[in-house]
């Protein structure tokens, strides 16, 4: 068997967490067994697809590095194939016209309601043999309907949940073309399924309910059946659905806020699917290692911190170059324009290992590149009367010393030892003065990168 997978996202809206991890399972399994990856946007339901949804699906996948083989395929540029689709099922009778209205289908409806029945269609302008179907009403466009097998069990052994069976006589007839002539959802998937040659079909467990349906209608079509695995959902932190309150579900938005796609694919990895204890692996080994046997069936859970963390690894072994592009790119949104002086290849160094995100780097290193704001909670407490003394002997003293790292040291630990302190008790006045706050790496690499001159302006107006 050639491996054939498919993304077949909706453009109603960005491509999300859950989205974006169906994706890399599809990905990985076609570029695991050297099959082909496809995507395919669903976009008929037009009231609500955008070109801009689009674009945000294109961009996430980009961006993400999940390249596919064929596509982007849109369903609304094949409506001509599944009309002639669904009119050679008519002509085969495995299709019917049905002319209810919509107030016979609410009436329906709500008659098997009360009586505690599920609500279905009953099938009353189903063909049967012996069966007298009334005259068409003329003022009544007609919906075309897949004539679904009455008796026996559609049964399926997903990949990820196991053996399914669901009885015929629980599924009713589905629309598969509208009043206006439109082809539905589930029969444009069928089609495009069989028709693009897909060997496993990997989607959200939401879709758990139309696979039957797809299944026989693929039958109906003398379709080769693909295999199915359903994913689990995702779900916050407090057990609750993903959604927005949980923070970003917008894949771009992660990029937004300062995440690495290495960081974003690795973690999305292990949402639900696992090797062993591994927690760390590159894309490539991820590709080496899936496989649809150790995916849970139960729903994954998501959690920042993991996230954070592995972002924080993944930020430590980027490449200076990767790293400067970000800051540069992450800096201009602050207002803060990059200069030649300090090498900002030296500052990232300098403060690389204590981010989680790309924008927490950027703006722990914007004091290099623009005069800070000093905090006024930690000026009060750094600043004061007692230590101007001692910062102005050292200021005499830097103005002499070779600018490197341990000379800088070997200059505080001077007024240090003259003036009886604790090395502290200088520290962090001139993190205050030079950084705006009292926390930073080594302050006398902060001085070194920084230069004399820019030093002792700072020190000089705090």
């Amino acid at each position: 068997m050639i491996v054939r997978t498919r993304f077949a996202p909706s453009p109603t809206g960005f491509l999300h967490i859950g989205g974006a991890r169906t994706a890399l399972f599809s990905w990985a399994f076609a570029k695991k067994h050297g099959g082909t990856f496809i995507l395919r946007i669903e976009d008929t339901d037009v009231a609500r697809s955008t070109p801009e949804a689009v674009q945000a699906i294109l961009d996430g996948m980009q961006w993400l590095g999940l390249d596919y083989d064929e596509g982007p395929f849109y369903q609304m540029q094949r409506m001509d194939r599944y009309k002639e689709v669904i009119r050679k099922m008519l002509q085969e009778g495995s299709a019917y016209y049905c002319y209810c209205s919509k107030e016979e289908l609410d009436a329906l409806r709500e008659n098997q309601m009360q009586q505690g029945l599920k609500p279905r269609y009953d099938g009353r302008w189903r063909p049967e043999e012996g069966k007298t179907l009334p005259e068409p009403p003329q003022d009544i466009p007609p919906v075309i309907r897949f004539k679904n097998p009455k008796d026996g069990h559609v049964s399926w052994n997903d990949l990820v949940k196991g053996e399914i069976s669901i009885a015929n006589q629980e599924l009713d007839d589905l629309i598969i073309a509208r009043a206006d002539g439109t082809p539905t959802y589930n029969f444009c998937v069928v089609v495009d399924d069989w028709e693009m040659g897909i060997t496993q079909v990997i989607r959200g467990d939401d879709h758990v309910n139309n696979t039957p349906r797809q299944i026989n209608m693929l039958k109906a079509l003398g379709a080769t059946i693909p295999q199915y695995a359903h994913l689990s959902m995702i779900l916050g932190g407090d057990g609750q659905k993903l959604s927005k309150r949980h923070g970003a579900v917008s894949v771009m938005q992660y990029d937004e806020d300062g995440y690495l796609p290495e960081a974003v694919l690795n973690y999305l990895a292990r949402l639900g699917w696992s090797h062993g204890d591994d927690e760390i692996f590159s894309k490539q080994q991820f590709c080496e290692w899936f496989d649809l046997d150790h995916i849970t069936p139960s729903a994954a859970q998501f959690n920042t911190d993991k996230l954070n963390w592995l972002n924080a690894h993944y930020i430590k072994q980027a490449s200076p170059e990767t790293l400067a592009r970000e800051m540069k790119k992450r800096l201009a949104k602050l207002h803060v324009a990059v200069s030649a002086q300090p090498d900002l290849f030296a500052v990232i160094d300098l403060y690389k290992e204590r981010a989680n995100t790309l924008n927490e780097l950027a703006a722990s290193i914007a004091y290099f590149y623009q005069k800070p704001v000093i905090d006024q909670a930690a000026a009060e407490k750094h600043l004061t009367a007692d230590i101007k003394p001692v910062i102005a002997k050292l200021a005499d003293l830097l103005g002499a010393v070779d600018w490197q790292a341990e000379a800088i040291h070997h200059a505080i630990n001077e007024v240090v030892t003259q003036y009886q302190l604790k090395f502290p008790k200088v520290a962090m006045p001139l993190r205050v003065m030079l950084t705006g706050i009292a926390q930073s790496p080594s302050i006398d690499q902060v001085m070194a990168l920084l230069g004399r001159d820019e030093v002792l302006t700072r020190i000089n107006q705090a």
